[in-house]
């Protein structure tokens, strides 16, 4: 996001979080961004559409970008609007069933589980996240015990950025570099065993 959060531009893909990865891990492996704002885990938004479900669009994509090495899934955010109503534990097990969805339609396929760090409730999406803060503060820990009861690796965004607190949703450009590296670091051990595999982020 830019430094108006009225502002909706997206920052350049070189910024963006996976473009610092892909520089990150070099040539040898191609990231593929599926990022779209608002996504939810698997619910319909009553607002903003029904395409910004995840399970939705997640078979399209794993069929489109096929063979992949490693879906990275980094999703919860908009899942803790208040006008959705869930619980923490709501929100990770619609991770699960991503993570069970992404092992059906591409059986073996290696997956990061990500935890969105912790929401904010400020600014212009303050009345749209309220309560949001509260939801979002366990969800690392809700999200980290069903990756692995699903088999898939783990990692929490909030140990290494936080949300800008302008609009306390998205992320600065310094922090999207910070978790561009941190998230080429955390793959690179699953990356090696796969090596030249296309590696599809975020969906």
């Amino acid at each position: 996001m830019p430094d108006r959060a009225a502002d909706l531009q997206r920052y350049d893909p070189a910024t963006r979080w996976p473009g610092v990865m892909q520089s990150a891990l070099g040539p040898s492996f191609a990231v593929i961004e599926e990022g779209q704002p608002g996504r939810t885990t698997v619910f319909d938004d009553p607002i903003e559409g029904e395409h910004r479900n995840g399970l939705r669009v997640l078979p399209a994509l794993l069929e489109s970008h096929a063979p992949l090495g490693l879906l990275i899934v980094m999703l919860g955010t908009n899942d803790t609007k208040q006008r959705f109503g869930l619980t923490t534990l709501d929100i990770a097990l619609g991770l699960g069933r991503l993570i069970r969805a992404a092992g059906f339609f591409q059986p073996g396929l290696a997956i990061l589980a990500v935890a969105p760090p912790p929401v904010v409730e400020t600014g212009c999406l303050g009345e749209i996240f309220a309560g949001a803060a509260a939801r979002s503060a366990g969800l690392s820990a809700a999200m980290s015990t069903v990756a692995a009861s699903e088999g898939a690796g783990f990692m929490d965004a909030g140990a290494h950025i936080a949300v800008d607190p302008l609009d306390g949703v998205h992320f600065s450009a310094d922090a999207h570099a910070a978790l561009g590296r941190a998230m080429a670091t955390q793959s690179r051990e699953i990356l090696t065993e796969r090596a030249g595999a296309p590696v599809e982020t975020q969906i």
